[in-house]
């Protein structure tokens, strides 16, 4: 896994881990390996919480 990927306390927008998800999905020519499958799981469980943050912050 990336040592620049958080699994917990993000500071990074909703935004910032799609575009990493992207990027992801980009180099692994649209097969993820299972060390890309791990990475990708943890980019999700940030963007869902980078998601529900801004969405509070918003109300």
């Amino acid at each position: 896994m990336s040592p620049d990927v958080m699994t917990s306390g993000s500071v990074r927008s909703a935004a910032e881990v799609n575009e990493r998800i992207r990027a992801l999905w980009l180099r692994a020519g649209g097969s993820l390996s299972a060390r890309e499958r791990a990475e990708y799981e943890l980019l999700v469980v940030e963007w869902a919480a980078a998601i529900r943050g801004e969405v509070v912050e918003a109300a």
